[in-house]
């Protein structure tokens, strides 16, 4: 699977599976309702679902150009990173606002999720490869 098929079912199963990992402890951990957990954890998935289709896309252009494009640990490790911190200054605003708390707690409830999805992310992209084949700027041909 290649092209936009594969950007597709990448960010929409990268998603899917996220909340069902992160949404029964979304209420524990924010102290909030439900209700508010669930809309924020929706939020933020639909912004998450928009920057992994761009971030993809440009990160798999990235890698076409390179001498050398297939996917290595240290570019595995790079594309969690950039994902994640890209992801963070997106979510932290949602997270505030959706659960009404200040920006330093919003801050520092993102980065106990970075930490979580960058492994996620990390283990997600490996077996999503593993599963579908690496995508074709990897391979040498064309994103």
């Amino acid at each position: 699977m290649q092209g936009k098929q594969r950007k597709v079912v990448q960010a929409v199963s990268y998603e899917l599976l996220a909340l069902i990992f992160v949404a029964p402890l979304a209420t524990w951990v924010f102290g909030s309702s439900l209700l508010q957990s669930g809309l924020v954890a929706l939020a933020i998935s639909l912004v998450a679902v928009s920057w992994n289709m761009l971030f993809n896309a440009q990160f798999e252009a990235w890698e076409a150009r390179q001498r050398r494009p297939q996917r290595t640990i240290a570019r595995r490790v790079l594309h969690a990173l950039g994902f994640e911190l890209g992801l963070l200054l997106l979510t932290v605003p949602v997270i505030a606002y959706g659960l009404d708390i200040s920006w330093w707690q919003a801050l520092v409830s993102d980065f106990a999720l970075m930490l979580f999805f960058l492994f996620y992310a990390f283990g997600f992209q490996w077996g999503f490869d593993l599963l579908f084949g690496p995508p074709a700027a990897t391979l040498g041909g064309q994103p």
